[in-house]
């Protein structure tokens, strides 16, 4: 059966502390009554709004991470800008926090929603240190209606949480990557539609 559910462009952001010593990620649990990752903890982010196609940020983002943000072997096509903005603005309506630097921004993950499920999404993974935000780690973020029990949480301390299996891959793969915040030498892609080739190197 084909799944009819349409997949809607979004971002995220993975904002790392203590990087090279200790490091933890901010992470929150949606409520038991969303319809997407019920009760699950996640990475502050959401869907790409039309309003998030607009003026220039800020700051231009990393050259690299715009190249790769530009390429489109699947899905709709949406600006990389688009993609940061949208990135920032979740992370100011989840979180509390205000995000100073795009280009602190890199370019990280990218998966697409598996069939079958509710809402779909083609969501882009950002990394970016807790200093690009204003305040940096002294910053006070607050609970939302999106997202509950917001806190630091340690990679070491990660077993202990409920998470979606493309947050435990997102996850391994920082694990593995840190203590760089630079973008990968290849993104990958992780499709979700089909057995083989599941995952696309972005390079």
């Amino acid at each position: 059966m084909i799944d009819d559910v349409p997949i809607r462009a979004a971002s995220t952001i993975i904002l790392v502390r203590d990087a090279t010593t200790d490091p933890a990620v901010l992470m929150g649990q949606r409520g038991k009554g969303a319809v997407f990752m019920p009760k699950k903890f996640v990475f502050p982010g959401g869907a790409v709004d039309e309003a998030d196609e607009g003026d220039d940020l800020a700051e231009p983002l990393d050259a690299r991470t715009r190249e790769l943000l530009a390429l489109q072997p699947v899905g709709a096509e949406v600006s990389p800008e688009a993609l940061a903005r949208a990135a920032i603005r979740e992370l100011a309506e989840e979180t509390g926090l205000a995000f100073e630097r795009p280009s602190a921004l890199r370019f990280f993950l990218r998966a697409i929603t598996p069939p079958g499920r509710p809402r779909r999404f083609d969501a882009r993974f950002f990394l970016a240190p807790v200093e690009a935000v204003s305040g940096g780690a002294e910053a006070d973020f607050r609970d939302s209606d999106e997202l509950s029990l917001l806190h630091w949480v340690m990679l070491r301390d990660l077993l202990d949480l409920d998470i979606a299996n493309v947050t435990a891959m997102v996850l391994e793969r920082l694990a593995e990557h840190l203590p760089s915040l630079e973008t990968p030498e290849r993104v990958p892609l992780v499709r979700n539609d089909r057995i083989e080739d599941r995952v696309v190197w972005l390079a």
